[in-house]
């Protein structure tokens, strides 16, 4: 017989050696796991410390903590006991048949890890009620710190922040008991049954005495908490969007209200029977109570208030929902600041006459030309100078006193764009270390042109110069901006080598500078700008936070190292003031020898009492947010908003300052309590901060949206909604989408002096699948000039006007004026000449200015050629007034053509010397047929577009004898055109439009003409 080999020493004890791994491997995991966690904690705590908001870090992260130790213990606890007491109250007893003798396995096989099961149950819910009740932080911090509103609801007389601060913290308080005494009930049910102490036997449902009192006193606990729940149901009845309008309607007030009172008391009644039956033994009233409960929730909770609904408020809607239509409409203008909004009643003519703007001529003088939505790449191709800068897709327009005048702006950063470093040179090294900073700000006057097009910069180059300050008057670099995505290392000891590009080499440099390579500028960082990493542990974290060994083993970082992160203001604002929405487009201003991002904070509330909800992405994206990632609010609900909050970010050291800009919002009273020192007082704000504080694009979107329907403030003819509007689709682009409102520096009717305001329109409500006409109802403006004081708020600021059309108006809106520009044929036939040599012809936004006694609307129109570096010129302005249009070649001489000869006042471009061949005609929309015509015009069109057909064929065929003949043609023709149109310029021979230049109602353009 073979005898088996005894094992090895090393076989046998590989598989301890494996063993002996692996609670090595758990710690080490572990370790890993809790550093990186500590790196996150340790890095936040460093950048708010830093931006001196260590208060916010601690308060916040104190109350998440506290907040989540509080939901555990109760859930935990609560389990753990409701458990216990189960357990003990375990009947003793020998197994008589197979249940119990199952049962009785059951048991023996959990009893090694009892112990275990009964801590670790009640931890595991401990862990999802603290985790769920930590993410509402804010409602126990504002519930605590609450501040009276001053002002209360029309149903309850309650304060409003009742219903903003209590009411919610209350519904999280509750909501948390009755998921306690639910998850307790089971947890103690399922343990007495494992135990025996309930049973299913062939007469029943077995259950002990222990049994019956534990469940009955939990289910007593839960119908108290169930009661107090249909108490505060009737005040949520004041928030409910259920209805036909937000808030108590006439089924709440005279059905649910009083139902909800009585399922209150019947719930507590049978709580109490449960309670005393559990001690009696008798349950026959608490069943039958629980029975009644039901009945009644079913009753008088379902079935009574569809009753009331359907045969006493339906017959007479209108009529018996008028007292709280009308509570809807004060409660949602409060809750979207629209109660003070002026209206004024604005009987529009549509007679353009002579010197009908001689009123208007500060307005006049201020008509933007520049649209800040096309000339990105104007700006990009004039003022870009490196790939690595770029320009937004969409600039801002802000206003500067400018020799003692107010000249409207649109002004743009030079920001730093990491994709334009060239693929060989976007090493860590020079994407972190390098490449660090944007440089400088570019602006351009709003209103006016040069002669070919191009914008009057009042502050270009590099260095920066012009009339906002130059590189040593101002600081033009920028370290945190809209594109800074990644993080930054700066910062070095005294007299170090710079290591930082700054800018191109210009034609000086400042004694900071050292000259780098290829004329380039190079610079170092000398603000407080980011956490240090100047120490190995610092360095280790911050390694650790972005995943980056380079971080941790280079040899660019030094004892003075910085690291620049979360660089964008809107990051920024909101790390700092987590509990404020932000505005989607924060703006640059040179303020203060700075350039400093301007952000728009709003606090917000979704249980404000009668509000109606708006649904803020909806009602904030337009054809810019669409077009031009210009960002929209969140995806979120609210039904009271408020800009309580002005923000300044720096772009150089990333400094934020918070001013307190409502301060009678109680909700922000709230917050300051909860976070003291961080937000200042608006005494502390510069003048020359509040010169450039605009009313928030965002907010003005809220509302301009409900006003379509809450300018009605009569219930029955706001119920008849016959009077609604909407915001008219921007008639510029081929989406569906809203115009967006536009700034503005004008006069409005009834006001002494010009104000830099934020305007739009409205047009007839459009229902979806219906035809509306595109006239116009409403314009509004929002006054956005704040004044030059410091610290003091103009009490102009803010203020809403809007005026109110007459009902049967019939000025055109802006589809039907795009429609008359796109249609015209003398307007079609000369933009047909821009077009000539293969160029793009762009509409820029159709603005509309209340002037004249009527609507003035006025568009630039902008040519671009093919090619790469192309880019929009302004070539012509089209501009309307009732239903006649004028075209030329500047914005003046259209205005003189479109009344008259003379408007009466002198444009922007007025001293804007252009050939007088482009001037363009002006054309009036009527009835009769075409009065003239230019026939070498036409010809000389007809003969252009033939000779660029035939230049294509040549081409195709290679035959470039052809195509330099046809190119030849080409050149004629378009001289003879340009002859031809000046000769009919000379002689007033221009025709006027035709029938079918009359706009169709509901068309909308298309972008090309």
């Amino acid at each position: 017989m073979t005898s088996r080999p005894a094992p090895s020493p090393s076989s046998s004890a590989r598989p301890r050696r494996r063993s002996a791994l692996l609670p090595t491997i758990i710690v080490v995991a572990a370790l890993v796991i809790g550093l990186v966690i500590f790196a996150g904690v340790y890095t936040d705590f460093l950048w708010f410390d830093q931006l001196g908001y260590s208060t916010v870090f601690w308060r916040e992260r104190l109350a998440k903590l506290i907040i989540f130790l509080a939901a555990f213990l109760v859930m935990a606890v609560a389990v753990y006991f409701s458990i216990r007491v189960a357990y003990r109250a375990r009947p003793i007893y020998a197994p008589d048949n197979a249940r119990d003798d199952n049962l009785n396995r059951y048991q023996v096989q959990l009893e090694p890890i009892r112990r275990v099961v009964m801590v670790g149950v009640p931890v595991v819910f401990g862990l999802f009620a603290g985790t769920a009740a930590m993410a509402q932080w804010e409602k126990v911090l504002l519930f605590l710190y609450r501040v009276p509103f001053g002002s209360t609801d029309p149903q309850f007389h309650l304060d409003i922040s009742f219903y903003t601060n209590t009411l919610p913290f209350l519904g999280l308080l509750i909501g948390l008991f009755i998921s306690v005494a639910v998850v307790s009930f089971i947890a103690g049910l399922l343990t007495h049954y494992l135990y025996g102490a309930v049973r299913l036997t062939e007469r029943g449902i077995f259950t002990s005495r222990q049994a019956q009192i534990h469940m009955a006193v939990i289910a007593a606990v839960f119908l108290l908490l169930l009661g107090i729940n249909f108490w505060l149901d009737r005040y949520a009845t004041l928030q409910d969007n259920g209805g036909y309008r937000a808030g108590a309607m006439f089924t709440d007030v005279h059905a649910v209200i009083p139902t909800k009172s009585i399922l209150a008391a019947a719930a507590i009644i049978v709580a109490i029977l449960f309670v005393v039956a559990a001690f009696m033994g008798r349950w026959k009233l608490p069943l039958i109570g629980t029975g009644m409960l039901v009945v009644t929730a079913i009753v008088a909770g379902g079935i009574y208030p569809y009753a009331i609904q359907q045969w006493q408020v339906k017959p007479s809607e209108g009529d018996v929902e008028a007292t709280y239509i009308g509570r809807n409409i004060d409660m949602t203008r409060q809750a979207y600041g629209l109660s003070d909004m002026t209206v004024t009643p604005y009987n529009a003519t549509t007679t353009a006459t002579a010197g009908a703007l001689r009123k208007d001529a500060d307005t006049a003088a201020n008509i933007r030309l520049l649209d800040p939505n096309l000339i990105s790449s104007t700006f990009a191709q004039l003022e870009q100078y490196r790939p690595y800068y770029e320009f937004p897709k969409t600039l801002n327009v802000d206003r500067y006193t400018i020799d003692g005048k107010v000249q409207d702006a649109v002004i743009a950063v030079r920001e730093l764009n990491p994709a334009g470093i060239n693929p060989g040179q976007q090493t860590w090294y020079n994407q972190h270390l390098v490449y660090t900073h944007g440089y400088g700000v570019v602006a351009a006057y709003g209103n006016t042109v040069t002669s070919d097009g191009k914008p009057v910069f009042m502050q270009s180059g590099v260095p920066s110069t012009g009339v906002l300050g130059t590189d040593t008057s101002y600081q033009p670099r920028t370290y945190f901006g809209q594109s800074m995505t990644d993080y930054s290392i700066v910062g070095a000891p005294e007299g170090a080598t710079h290591v930082e590009l700054d800018r191109p080499q210009g034609s000086s440099t400042t004694s900071t500078d050292t000259t780098g390579t290829a004329g380039e500028s190079m610079t170092t960082f000398t603000g407080n700008g980011g956490p240090s990493v100047g120490n190995w542990f610092n360095r280790l974290m911050y390694a650790l936070k972005f995943q980056s060994s380079d971080l941790l083993l280079t040899n660019g970082v030094n004892s003075k190292s910085q690291i620049l992160y979360d660089r964008t203001p809107e990051q920024r604002v909101s790390k700092v003031a987590p509990y404020l929405t932000i505005d989607g487009n924060p703006y640059p201003a040179v303020v203060d020898g700075r350039i400093k991002w301007i952000v728009d904070g709003y606090t917000t509330s979704s249980y404000y009492p009668y509000s109606q909800q708006q649904q803020l992405q909806d009602a904030t994206t337009d054809s810019l947010t669409t077009a031009n990632g210009v960002g929209a609010l969140p995806n979120t609900s609210v039904n009271y908003i408020r800009n309580s909050v002005k923000a300044t970010v720096d772009a150089y050291d990333g400094s934020v300052q918070l001013y307190a800009w409502d301060t009678e919002d109680p909700i922000l009273k709230s917050w300051e309590n909860i976070f003291p020192t961080t937000v200042k007082p608006l005494t502390d704000m510069s003048a020359d901060v509040m010169s450039h504080v605009r009313y928030p694009e965002d907010l003005f979107k809220v509302q301009r949206e409900l006003l379509g329907r809450y300018h009605v403030t009569d219930p029955k003819t706001f119920y008849n909604n016959t009077y609604a509007w909407s915001v008219p689709d921007d008639p510029t682009t081929a989406a569906v989408d809203k115009q967006p409102p536009y700034y503005l520096s004008l006069k409005m009717p009834g006001q002494q002096k010009t104000a830099f305001s934020l305007t739009t329109d409205f047009i007839p409500q459009v229902v979806s699948g219906t035809e509306s006409r595109n006239i116009l109802y409403g314009f509004m403006a929002a006054n956005g000039d704040a004044g030059n004081v410091k610290g003091v708020k103009s009490p102009d600021y803010g203020k809403l006007q809007l005026l109110e059309l007459p009902p049967d108006t019939q000025v055109p809106g802006p589809g039907q004026v795009q429609n008359t520009f796109q249609s015209d044929p003398t307007v079609s036939e000369q933009l047909n000449l821009l077009k000539l040599g293969q160029s793009d012809i762009k509409n820029g936004n159709l603005l509309t200015l209340p002037m004249g006694g009527g609507l003035l609307y006025v568009q630039p129109v902008y040519v671009q050629s093919t090619g790469s570096t192309s880019y929009p010129t302004l070539q012509r302005v089209l501009v309307a007034f009732g239903n006649k249009i004028g075209y030329a070649a500047t914005l003046n001489q259209a205005l003189d053509q479109l009344f008259q000869g003379d408007s009466g006042a002198q444009a922007g471009d007025a001293n804007v010397q252009k050939d007088k061949s482009a001037a363009g005609s002006s054309v009036s929309g009527g009835t009769g047929g075409a009065t003239g015509s230019n026939p070498a015009l036409t010809k000389a069109l007809n003969d252009a577009s033939q000779a660029m057909k035939d230049s294509q064929t040549a081409l195709t065929k290679g035959d470039f004898a052809a195509y330099g003949v046809a190119q030849k043609a080409l050149d004629a023709a378009l001289q003879a055109a340009i002859a031809a149109e000046g000769a009919a310029a000379k002689t007033g021979t221009t025709p006027s439009a035709s029938p079918g230049a009359t706009a169709s109602p509901s068309a909308k353009a298309t972008p090309t003409p």
